[in-house]
């Protein structure tokens, strides 16, 4: 993942961060939210950390969120009757 200089991450529009007022998490870029995802697991409190799920599930549905509802038929078993 290429780094974010300070005069970037500046500039990107609050909407591309998790926490907009702190420009906490950015997640402009896939790469960048699956760091977001990573770095909460280790860091964020559980409330933080449910927004950043819900910020990057929102703005990218394929990257899998742990602990989310899958919406894919191949991640549900077949049900037999």
């Amino acid at each position: 993942m290429a780094k974010i200089t300070a005069a970037k991450r500046h500039s990107l529009p609050r909407s591309d961060f998790v926490f907009p007022e702190r420009e906490g998490y950015p997640i402009d870029t896939p790469n960048r939210a699956r760091n977001a995802l990573s770095r909460g697991a280790g860091n964020a409190s559980p409330a933080e950390m449910a927004k950043i799920k819900a910020k990057v599930r929102r703005r990218y549905p394929s990257i899998h969120v742990e602990g989310a509802p899958s919406k894919h038929r191949a991640d549900h078993p077949a049900r037999r009757g």
